[in-house]
């Protein structure tokens, strides 16, 4: 069987093909430099899938089972939208009988429990096995002050329990959305896309100047000129910095690497800016705070060289999460109604070529020593690429400068396939009472609703494992 042989002689060379860091500072065109492709053959040899007893050696069968009877139930769409109806009615979802439900379900397979504690359990579960965790407290956007300071204080929280987890094992997740109002965020944001637009533009509560935006960036959303932020807003964006700082240097003091979470378009201009602010305050000697960049936008790679730039310029190291991104109907919605192109790629083939690219681009700031990089990704193709560009860089199997990431319950093929080749594999572990994880398992749903219908590939694999189990165990034989 050949599961691990299905990328594209195109990938490759689109991988391949990717511009290092001073090609991209010293040309002035978008178009990468080709480089020699990396053989198939190399993928095939790092990621390893076709042996399933090996893949999945340490696995319960129980465990097995009760993931593929969940990737079967969660790849029938009208099954997930009928579950996602359930999950939003107040008499459903407030009910005893709908928490219970939602536990023994969603809740069960893609959250690692309901106090910091129990994820903690989970991620030194992970850390026997050979990965790590990343700690995901699951709440959602905030709608005033006194939220966000609670917010703030459950990820200090999450910080704090990692720390105390075996070195190198967890990192802590966070949304900005959860430590600023998200009004205000769409306000900033509008205001630093006009400023983008007209440099001249005096913005008096901004910390920082390091670039945000590109010249390609959806610039179009803010279509004229927005009010300036009032006191009593420019206060409440001091407070959210604070929040933001505050957490950011709890795990530097910690040594806790942070992920700080993406979001749609229209809010995330500020949610750069606060996060390159914590990212400037504490990655002078390592890199703690992590942004993230979101391959589907078609600005991606053009902010990335930017921020790399940026970086170089100010003397801190560089530290990104690599996503492709979730919110492709909400952006498709939101550009149709403004009568603007969409923000996205006209195509997933493009938004591979650009995740592969970017991809590429991070993994020689790696082998240069100058940044630390989470490839987030449910792709087998992406993770085949990645790997086999990381070992012809020369970069160490297990540096812990390259990570790579998948959902608690999701593509868990690809996340053994590379903890066996010895790279760092981590997972996301979301938390929290099942009633404030139900909206977080609702968007899960929404955003990942392609990925969970495409799930086959891991379907296939806990199908020959357990049929290959059942063999040896009934008839003596595999």
């Amino acid at each position: 069987m050949a599961i691990a042989s299905r990328a594209t002689k195109r990938a490759l060379s689109t991988f391949a093909a990717a511009k290092l860091p001073e090609e991209a500072i010293a040309a002035t065109a978008a178009v990468p430099v080709p480089l020699a492709p990396a053989p198939a053959s190399s993928e095939r040899a790092l990621l390893q899938f076709e042996d399933t007893g090996r893949l999945f050696a340490g696995e319960p069968t129980p465990a097995l089972l009760r993931t593929l009877a969940a990737l079967q139930a969660l790849s029938v769409g009208p099954l997930v939208d009928a579950a996602t109806a359930a999950l939003r009615s107040p008499a459903v979802a407030g009910s005893a009988l709908g928490r219970a439900a939602a536990r023994a379900t969603a809740y069960r397979h893609f959250c690692a429990g309901e106090t910091a504690g129990e994820a903690a359990a989970a991620v030194r579960r992970l850390w026997r096995g050979g990965m790590g965790g990343i700690l995901d407290y699951g709440i959602e956007d905030a709608e005033d002050g006194g939220a966000c300071d609670r917010n703030a204080a459950g990820f200090a929280s999450a910080v704090d329990v990692a720390a105390k987890l075996p070195p190198g094992s967890a990192s802590v997740c966070i949304k900005i959305t959860a430590l600023c109002p998200i009004a205000l965020l769409e306000k900033a944001s509008d205001l630093l896309r006009w400023q983008k637009r007209h440099p001249s533009l005096n913005l008096p509560w901004k910390t920082h100047d390091f670039p945000i935006l590109s010249d390609s960036s959806p610039l179009h959303l803010t279509a004229s000129e927005p009010p300036a932020l009032s006191a009593e807003e420019e206060r409440e964006l001091e407070l959210a910095h604070e929040r933001v700082l505050a957490v950011c240097a709890r795990c530097a003091e910690r040594g806790v690497p942070l992920l700080v979470d993406a979001e749609y378009a229209a809010v995330q201009p500020a949610i750069d800016y606060l996060t390159l602010a914590g990212a400037l305050a504490c990655n002078a000697e390592r890199s703690i705070v992590h942004g993230t960049v979101q391959a589907y936008l078609r600005d991606a790679r053009e902010r990335l060289e930017t921020m790399a730039r940026g970086v170089e310029r100010a003397r801190v190291r560089l530290g990104v999460k690599l996503v492709r991104g979730a919110y492709l109907a909400r952006e498709a919605r939101v550009a149709a109604a403004l009568g603007v192109p969409s923000p996205v790629h006209g195509s997933i083939r493009e938004t591979h070529d650009c995740y592969n690219g970017c991809a590429a681009f991070l993994l020689d700031r790696v082998r240069r020593g100058s940044a630390s990089v989470v490839l987030a990704t449910h792709n087998v193709e992406s993770g085949q690429l990645a790997a086999a560009r990381a070992e012809e860089l020369g970069i160490p199997r297990g540096d812990r400068n390259l990570q790579f990431a998948q959902l608690m319950g999701m593509a868990d093929g690809l996340s053994l396939g590379l903890r066996n080749a010895g790279f760092q594999v981590s997972k996301y572990l979301p938390y929290g009472p099942v009633e404030q994880i139900v909206p977080y398992l609702i968007r899960r749903a929404e955003e990942n609703r392609g990925l969970l219908s495409a799930s086959s590939f891991d379907r296939q694999l806990l199908r020959e494992e357990l049929v290959r189990r059942f063999k040896a165990a009934v008839l003596g034989r595999e």
